[in-house]
């Protein structure tokens, strides 16, 4: 029996993920592979340790 309760999210990872993807697709966008090279290096996570 399946229940119809739907529990409402708090955050929601897919739509989330898709807007990071986007946001990046639109600032690499016509690059260079300097280019590409450089925004990587600029944003690239840092490890906490």
């Amino acid at each position: 029996m399946k229940t119809k309760d739907k529990k409402i999210k708090d955050f929601d990872t897919v739509k989330t993920f898709r807007d990071i993807k986007d946001k990046i697709t639109k600032d690499i966008q016509g690059m260079n592979f300097e280019q590409l090279t450089a925004y990587l290096n600029k944003n690239r996570l840092k490890p906490n340790s």
